[in-house]
């Protein structure tokens, strides 16, 4: 998993989202998503805010430390304000914003010089698994706008860069749920868009989760319920893993309901 590869795959992802919406009438950015309380508008915003931390924390750390430690105590309110902030933009300045922040945090993280790190909100991280979670925000986030305006993304390769950020956040799910993660890693053996194999993980473990590359991707941002989903699971950890599998820091949100979409197969 080179910096390079990711990083192209971002920047692919990043034009993806953005054609989303670059035909949509005014009045269509405002069209409610599936996440409550939250249209089209505010998930542009979301991401847009998303890219400039990254691309200050690559940049500028010591501008970045002082941002978060500043917000340290409420930091969902700071995520709240500055959704307001994004969200304030007329639809098609707040694309261009979007397409340009989300390219300079490209750029930015293209610079981190090797060996470095780059400041996060928890812990650093290298820029290269900084870029894996960039574009697990953009798969998330871009699923519930094409979910409000009903269409269908046709699934990339460049899920495999979300596989892996999954893989190395499998104990994110425990953490929210105020459980112990066991000590054995879970094995993703898992059918990629174009039917190759991606199988990552220990090939003696014995808890192991099989299946679609592309439905996983939607487990593990929450963006479909696991019956609703093409999985299966080897092992009880694994299969307790399927309930609460998710590939971001925090509380679990309330996820999708069995049956909430009509199309269901992927």
């Amino acid at each position: 998993m080179s910096l390079n590869d990711v990083l192209k795959a971002l920047s692919a992802d990043i034009d993806a989202v953005a054609d989303l919406v670059a035909d949509l009438d005014d009045d269509a950015w405002y069209t409610e998503t599936p996440a409550t309380g939250w249209n089209i508008a505010d998930q542009i915003a979301h991401l847009t805010f998303i890219f400039t931390l990254a691309k200050t924390a690559a940049a500028a750390p010591e501008q970045f430390k002082a941002i978060t430690a500043s917000a340290a105590d409420d930091f969902d309110g700071a995520v709240h304000a500055a959704l307001k902030q994004f969200n304030g933009f007329p639809p098609k300045e707040l694309l261009a914003r979007f397409r340009a922040e989300g390219e300079a945090s490209v750029e930015a993280l293209a610079a981190v010089p090797e060996g470095s790190v780059v400041p996060w909100l928890v812990n650093p991280l290298p820029p290269v698994v900084l870029a894996c979670a960039g574009i697990m925000e953009l798969f998330g986030h871009g699923q519930d706008i094409a979910d409000a305006l009903k269409v269908r993304r046709r699934p990339t390769d460049r899920l495999i860069h979300l596989v892996n950020f999954a893989f190395l956040t499998q104990s994110f799910g425990y953490e929210s749920h105020g459980l112990p993660a066991p000590s054995e890693n879970l094995r993703f053996e898992l059918t990629g868009p174009n039917g190759e194999r991606w199988n990552i993980g220990a090939e003696d473990a014995t808890q192991i989760i099989t299946g679609p590359a592309h439905d996983f991707c939607l487990l593990v941002t929450r963006r479909r319920h696991r019956a609703d989903l093409g999985l299966s699971a080897t092992g009880e950890q694994a299969d307790q893993w399927l309930d609460i599998a998710q590939a971001y820091r925090g509380p679990a949100g309330e996820g999708r309901r069995p049956g909430q979409f009509e199309d269901t197969q992927w």
